[in-house]
């Protein structure tokens, strides 16, 4: 059986039309569809006219009608422009790099107000750095980037607030000067830093030698008063003594004899250097002659001062007013300050020495320990004489004259 050749050819383009009608439904389906990303607006025109800005989400259009004109992205962007040449007030050039962070805020004026709204904002930026950096010498352009930046900032925010352009911040990434004016800068802040490195110096110096000089005047000071002190005590601790060995002699009841005799053994010590080469003899040496003379039954014509006082035996003719209050200190109360003194000075040197160093101390603290307390308790202050022995005596008159 033989096919109709017409019939087959009228299903073909059958086919074909089902074909062609099934891709433009998927194609209009395709078209009609738009599903639009966070953070993103599409911007649809309706014959060639604009139409509405469509934000995140699914979206329906006309096919065939309705046409997306742009994506805009609405998060905030960073755009670093390459470096400027920017001319300041003392004629020196300098290239400047800025970064601009920027949002758009309104998807229709970025892309209807202005063609490239990027490029707008670079020419913006280098006009306006050149107008504020034109005003500034080189030293306020290197130390003045905040107010460089503010003023940046209020120009381009007004600027690009028609083109739908929020400028959030500007900043000044670097300011190269000349190589020249490098060097130049470097030698004055090394310049600046020797000034006042040397000027620190000569405080520390003064301070020092002010320092030095109080501690000086200070020590000066506390010597000369240690030494009138030392002074003060060695004068009363003569005299004391020479009072108490006065009233030692007096209580004895020395013989005049004795006292002869004593005189006598005193004069070689007048000889007894090598430079003594003439002896000088007092006048009272033959009454001390005299004296021993007739103490030991040699004889003797009476002549000669008389050395008995005349007061009874054993009353000395010092009294306790003679001897006058002391003023040293006591020696149990000088040893305890001492051994406070000590403890004290012990527990410094042991808190800031080392542990190696106390380990060490400790070692030899045996060998270099003190003896034990009860062997330095100082012995109990003698007092003074009895009061009987220091009752004045009644005055003596005149002494006798010597016997003819």
């Amino acid at each position: 059986m033989i096919e109709n050749p017409t019939v087959s050819a009228n299903q073909l383009v059958l086919i074909l039309v089902l074909g062609l009608v099934a891709l433009f439904v998927v194609v209009t389906l395709v078209r009609a569809v738009r599903i639009v990303p966070q953070a993103t607006a599409l911007l649809i025109e309706r014959l060639g006219r604009y139409s509405r800005t469509l934000d995140a989400g699914l979206h329906l259009l006309v096919p065939f009608v309705d046409r997306v004109r742009a994506r805009v992205d609405l998060r905030e962007q960073v755009v670093s422009f390459p470096p400027q040449p920017v001319i300041t007030s003392d004629n020196l050039v300098v290239s400047i790099d800025t970064v601009i962070y920027f949002q758009v805020t309104d998807p229709k004026s970025a892309v209807y107000e202005i063609a490239n709204y990027i490029t707008g904002i670079e020419q913006l930026t280098v006009t306006t750095l050149r107008n504020v950096v034109g005003s500034m010498d080189l030293e306020q352009t290197l130390t003045s980037r905040d107010q460089i930046n503010g003023q940046l900032r209020g120009v381009l925010d007004e600027a690009t607030g028609r083109w739908g352009v929020r400028v959030n911040r500007v900043e000044l990434k670097s300011i190269d000067p000349p190589q020249s004016i490098q060097g130049s800068m470097e030698q004055q802040m090394r310049a600046e830093r020797d000034r006042r490195a040397a000027i620190l110096t000569a405080e520390g110096v003064k301070q020092s030698q002010i320092l030095t000089a109080e501690g000086e005047k200070q020590a000066a000071i506390l010597r000369a008063e240690g030494s009138a002190q030392a002074a003060v005590l060695n004068a009363e601790g003569e005299a004391r003594a020479i009072l108490q060995v006065f009233d030692a002699i007096h209580r004895g009841d020395a013989d005049p004899k004795l006292l002869a005799y004593q005189y006598l053994q005193m004069l070689p010590e007048v000889s007894r250097t090598q430079s003594n080469k003439v002896w000088f003899i007092p006048t009272e040496f033959t009454a001390a002659l005299s004296a021993i003379t007739k103490g030991f039954g040699g004889g003797g014509d009476g002549d000669g001062p008389d050395l008995s006082s005349g007061r009874p035996p054993g009353v000395s003719p010092v009294t306790r007013e003679d001897l006058g209050p002391s003023a040293l200190v006591d020696p149990a109360e000088a040893l305890a300050e001492a051994r406070r003194e000590s403890q004290a000075a012990t527990s410094e040197a042991t808190t800031v020495t080392r542990p190696t160093a106390r380990a060490a101390t400790r070692a030899a603290q045996p060998a270099d320990r003190p003896a034990p307390a009860q062997s330095f308790e100082p012995r109990p202050q003698e007092g003074p004489p009895p009061a009987q022995s220091f009752e004045p005596r009644p005055q003596d008159g005149p002494p006798p004259p010597p016997a003819s």
